[in-house]
């Protein structure tokens, strides 16, 4: 690795641009796949600004498309850039930047979703968890449509200290759709409050630092974009498994409308729903006429740990899903009509 000295004199030499870029090797974003490119630099330059002090580290980009983000990283004074990027047509352009920076940029051809970041640089970068932050970093211009399902694996990978967490409390700097932004980070009793605000703080400090406008992007998405930026948590606010969680918190939101006790009962089968669901209320200490959005992470933790205390007497109970026993009795009413029919 070079002196620090010298990386944080690191300057990309002079380049086509991003338009540019576009033009010359005929990219073009594909709609099916929510492709939005920033082309503006000075906006890429504040969101990297926003990630934090970038000096000597070693970042992981994912989805970098035409590179854009890339060139404000690289002239960030990092050690190393690791960018996944699954749509080959973007490699050539992503090359040329890797020309440009000499033993800075490395390229992988890859899903973000499957990709093993935990692999990827060196084990002296691992910090203890209730160290600082190690010195690696996430930022990337997500797709609109892998942007959910892509921060919710994460979580699970903060909850078990592994993936990109395998190197500490490793942060995030992302951009979602605007309204997805606010939803991460909305406070308790906010319309935005959602499954994912209770996902995301339960396990990092998540703040909403910038929102660019939607014209910014080509092609201009239908919606402004917000950055979020995520900071691991030294304890989580809940301490159950990651499934256990998700599991309450999903069933409370799927009725977003309704009294929380709604979703709640859906955890238990039919035959108990109403003496488990009371229960758990009572031992949770949870008013069962609060709406989901009234509800704060403390209590969705005493929900959790009674919901747990509940499922090591009954081991049957996690296994239980309310739309199987729905798929299960309609299907024996439709043979019992079936046999009536039959008889007649």
């Amino acid at each position: 690795m070079a002196a620090s000295g010298k990386l944080g004199t690191f300057r990309l030499p002079p380049l086509p641009t991003i338009r540019e870029i576009i033009k010359l090797f005929r990219l073009q974003a594909v709609k099916q796949l929510s492709q939005n490119f920033l082309l503006d630099l000075r906006l890429t330059d504040k969101i990297v600004r926003k990630a934090g002090n970038l000096t000597d580290a070693y970042v992981y980009e994912v989805g970098p498309g035409p590179g854009g983000i890339t060139r404000s990283i690289l002239n960030a004074g990092i050690a190393e850039l690791l960018v996944v990027e699954k749509d080959s047509r973007f490699l050539p352009g992503l090359q040329m930047l890797s020309d440009a920076a000499p033993g800075k940029l490395r390229i992988v051809h890859g899903d973000v979703l499957t990709f093993k970041v935990e692999r990827a640089f060196p084990e002296s970068l691992k910090r203890q968890w209730e160290d600082d932050p190690p010195n690696v970093h996430i930022i990337g211009n997500l797709p609109f449509s892998v942007s959910t399902p892509l921060i919710i694996k994460w979580l699970e990978n903060v909850s078990r200290r592994d993936g990109p967490f395998a190197y500490g409390r490793t942060q995030m700097t992302l951009t979602f759709q605007k309204e997805v932004a606010e939803r991460l980070t909305a406070t308790t009793g906010s319309k935005q409050r959602s499954r994912l605000s209770i996902m995301a703080q339960y396990l990092c400090n998540v703040q909403h630092i910038l929102t660019i406008p939607g014209r910014a992007f080509v092609p201009k998405p239908e919606v402004d974009v917000g950055v979020v930026h995520f900071t691991p948590l030294t304890q989580p606010r809940i301490e159950q498994p990651f499934k256990l969680v998700e599991k309450v918190v999903q069933n409370v939101f799927q009725f977003r409308r309704k009294y929380c006790h709604r979703g709640l009962g859906m955890l238990f089968p039919e035959a108990q729903r109403l003496e488990s669901t009371g229960k758990l209320l009572h031992l949770a200490d949870v008013d069962p006429i609060l709406r989901p959005r009234q509800l704060s992470v403390s209590h969705f933790k005493s929900l959790c740990d009674v919901y747990r205390k509940m499922c090591d007497e009954d081991p049957h109970l996690f296994a239980y899903s309310f739309r199987e026993e729905l798929k299960q009795n309609k299907s024996k009413n439709q043979e019992k009509e079936h046999k009536e029919s039959y008889r007649l």
